[in-house]
């Protein structure tokens, strides 16, 4: 790229783009190409935070502006991880389809296996002493668990579910699948999960059948200043 009265170069002639400019340049032209492309309305994976923030819910990335957004939905990271998701739940052989509203709801998936119904379950609000993440703990029995299974955790987006028209971004779902039960579906804040070590975890106790999932929620600080290095509290509150 060239550019006219750069310094060190002779008046009107071209000199050398410097790097902050060719990226701006590169960065602008990425926007353009976006919105010629993307809704972002019906992307399942842009959120816009109580901040004003944008977040990026497949690679867990903070964007001050929809221009930031669309750039990084063309970069290599973004589409590297939309492949990998698409393979992943092509491997799996998930169907997104019949999540019911509400929370304890079923969603029903249409496999050959014939379903006895839903888990029995309890949900218990937790806060975290020290550090003061609020967050949920629940508990699920399954009695009749195929041997060998255990049970599957992930988190849906509004904009993937099929049932609730319009999609609500405010909330965003918890699913728990274990074979032959029907899939569970518990409908959440769309708040940021703290996916650190000890924060979000799940657990199948084999003798008694019951599987655990913790979820904490990051502070408003830290979703807040999760994008910025070095404001974010890195550890629990002394």
């Amino acid at each position: 790229m060239l550019s006219r009265n750069r310094a060190g170069s002779k008046f009107g002639g071209g000199g050398v783009a410097s790097q902050s400019a060719t990226n701006a340049d590169r960065r602008e032209r990425l926007r353009k190409l976006a919105l010629e492309t993307i809704d972002l309305d019906k992307d399942p994976y842009f959120f816009k935070n109580h901040v004003g923030s944008f977040e990026c819910r497949l690679c867990l990335t903070v964007h001050q502006n929809d221009g930031s957004y669309l750039a990084h939905t063309q970069g290599r990271k973004h589409q590297t991880n939309l492949a990998r998701r698409a393979a992943r739940e092509q491997k799996e052989g998930r169907d997104r389809d019949g999540l019911l509203p509400g929370m304890g709801q079923a969603v029903q998936v249409r496999k050959n296996v014939v379903k006895i119904g839903r888990p029995g379950y309890k949900i218990t609000k937790t806060r975290d002493p020290l550090t003061r993440q609020h967050g949920l703990l629940f508990q699920l029995l399954y009695p009749e668990i195929t041997p060998g299974v255990v049970p599957r955790v992930r988190f849906m987006s509004a904009f993937e579910q099929k049932v609730e028209d319009p999609p609500d971004k405010s909330f965003q779902y918890l699913l728990v699948a274990a074979e032959p039960y029907e899939t569970c579906g518990f409908k959440l804040q769309a708040r940021e999960v703290d996916r650190r070590e000890g924060r979000f975890w799940s657990w199948f106790d084999e003798d008694s059948k019951e599987f655990w999932v913790q979820v904490l929620f990051k502070t408003e600080r830290e979703e807040r200043y999760s994008g910025v290095p070095g404001l974010a509290p890195s550890g629990p509150r002394r």
